[in-house]
């Protein structure tokens, strides 16, 4: 007898069908076999260790002048809700260090008791964090 002819008196039978269940989807039958996290939160934390964050840069004497000259030129026509370009220090919230961000908006006003600089879209930076501030024409 050949392996082949072994299985010759059940090979063209019907399907069995139950019925107590009902059919289950091919979609169904196949998470059954679709791969799983095993470790929940583990790609997330691989994908976290592997940001990149930056160091904040303190500013010489000279680059202190420089953002000092660049804000009292904003002062001077705050009144006219200059347009500016702001590069700044953003801290992560998660890790040591952040990024530096440009921002670009009108700014409605210069708040000294909270240390921001506050833009007519609501935005708030803070002024320690401002690393240059370009006045828009």
């Amino acid at each position: 007898m050949k392996e082949t002819d072994k299985y010759d008196d059940i090979i063209h039978l019907a399907r069995p069908v139950s019925g107590r269940r009902v059919r289950m989807t091919n979609y169904d039958r196949a998470a059954q076999f679709s791969p799983f996290a095993a470790l929940t939160g583990f790609d997330a934390a691989i994908a976290e260790t592997g940001r990149l964050t930056e160091d904040r840069i303190e500013l010489d004497e000279g680059g202190k002048q420089l953002l000092d000259e660049q804000m009292q030129a904003v002062l001077e026509i705050l009144d006219t809700r200059p347009k500016v370009t702001i590069l700044w220090f953003c801290y992560d919230e998660r890790k040591a260090g952040g990024t530096y961000v440009t921002t670009s908006g009108n700014v409605k006003k210069v708040d000294t008791y909270t240390q921001r600089l506050l833009l007519t879209s609501g935005q708030a930076i803070p002024l320690g964090e401002i690393f240059q501030i370009t006045l828009e024409k």
